[in-house]
């Protein structure tokens, strides 16, 4: 057995457990192959939405609860940060369910004491929060769009190539869709600055990324249903957006994006995307 990867914190987020889209495969063998002092699930881990039409549950998606279960048994420290996928779990927040523990946000410190914000990051979603019905159809559209995803992989596995989401690659080119995301960056650097943090980490919006924004460090975890990501922090302080699977099962950081927050007090990042 080939040793395991070890990290001081792993963040995931958007594995929507209970959908079809869920790569629950991958997280598992991911799951397998690292281990942490701290494991912090972003959000919209478990799909509440989707499960309100009818349930789908497959052993891949109770194998990741399982692996989850057991991290918490070999000690890991296990933070549930609720999303609005799985919103229900909110009237729940501040007790534990099977050793993890169930918050609304969470506080990350790094080994150089730095405090970085962690939230789900619907809360600055106008759409989600203020208009629901277009948030449901929108959510409609975009299984849709990760049910063509199936067949379209299905023809590229047969033709000996490697994964490709067309709903990524649609959403990342519509510009409507590229400006939500760069205001949302945007909204959440600005929360994280007037509250006096580091930076922050969140998910929500399935696009990973590592920025510095308005002297703050902005990271997302990307998700479980289309790119198959992880944010980690090294032991030095850094981090690192992580592709799975990666051919030879190494962490590689998202177009070269690695982030050191600098050891000065002020609420400031450094690394990865720099944007004003």
């Amino acid at each position: 057995m080939s040793a395991k990867t070890h990290y001081p914190a792993i963040f995931l987020s958007d594995i929507h457990l209970g959908t079809r889209g869920c790569q629950a495969d991958k997280l598992t063998d991911f799951l397998k192959s690292h281990t942490c002092d701290r494991l912090y699930l972003v959000g919209d881990i478990v799909d509440g939405w989707r499960m309100q039409s009818g349930v789908y549950w497959p052993q891949t998606h109770s194998n990741v609860v399982r692996r989850i279960l057991t991290y918490t048994k070999r000690g890991t420290e296990v933070v549930y940060i609720t999303g609005n996928h799985d919103e229900f779990l909110r009237k729940y927040t501040t007790i534990e369910l099977g050793g993890i523990r169930v918050v609304d946000e969470a506080v990350h410190e790094t080994a150089d004491g730095r405090k970085l914000l962690v939230l789900h990051g619907d809360q600055f979603d106008i759409v989600t929060r203020y208009h629901r019905w277009i948030a449901f159809l929108g959510d409609l559209g975009y299984n849709a769009l990760l049910g063509m995803n199936t067949y379209v992989n299905f023809v590229r596995r047969a033709l000996g190539y490697e994964f490709w989401s067309l709903s990524a690659w649609i959403k990342h080119r519509v510009k409507r869709a590229v400006n939500f995301i760069s205001e949302f960056e945007g909204a959440v650097a600005r929360q994280c600055k007037r509250r006096g943090y580091h930076g922050a980490i969140c998910g929500h919006i399935h696009h990973a990324e590592i920025s510095r924004i308005d002297g703050v460090t902005y990271m997302n975890c990307g998700d479980w249903v289309e790119s198959c990501t992880a944010l980690v922090e090294t032991r030095n302080g850094d981090f690192e957006i992580i592709r799975w699977p990666q051919p030879s099962h190494r962490p590689l950081a998202e177009n070269g994006n690695v982030v050191n927050l600098p050891p000065t007090a002020a609420p400031a990042g450094l690394g990865g995307k720099k944007r004003a």
